[in-house]
């Protein structure tokens, strides 16, 4: 592969410093954001175990909630 390609005329270290910078910040985000996605599921499958049979069933019922549901059991 042509070396030039990634010097860029002298600017390659300035795009290829910028491309890492930006990559590594988007995967922290994305890496944190799971995690607490991840926390917060938990403490909702937690709180919906407190939950009287009538207020789970009543709770079930909603979309969103059976996405949570279900996503938690394939884990």
């Amino acid at each position: 592969m042509n070396l030039n390609f990634f010097l860029m005329d002298g600017h390659g270290i300035y795009v290829w410093s910028s491309f890492l910078l930006t990559f590594s910040v988007c995967l922290f985000l994305f890496l944190k954001t799971r995690k607490i996605l991840k926390k917060l599921e938990k403490d909702f499958i937690e709180e919906t175990e407190n939950l009287s049979k009538e207020q789970f069933s009543d709770l079930k019922k909603q979309k969103i909630i059976k996405e949570i549901l279900v996503s938690q059991s394939k884990n």
